[in-house]
């Protein structure tokens, strides 16, 4: 089943600012905001397993317990 396409809406002056930086580099404005949400996306992977990681270490005891 294809889902639809995001819409993203945006304030004039991002708009504005993404446009500038999208010409400036030559790139489209949907290019240039897709690869910062893929930045984004990768950014926030990586705190949330430093967290999920850290949390396994320090309970590390109980969940061995757990899987008993």
């Amino acid at each position: 089943m294809h889902q639809p396409e995001p819409t993203l809406r945006l304030d004039p002056a991002t708009r504005q600012a993404l446009d500038d930086l999208a010409d400036a580099q030559g790139r489209t404005p949907e290019d240039v905001a897709l690869d910062a949400v893929h930045r984004y996306l990768r950014q926030e992977g990586a705190a949330v397993l430093a967290v999920a990681e850290r949390l396994a270490g320090a309970h590390a005891d109980l969940l061995r317990r757990l899987g008993e």
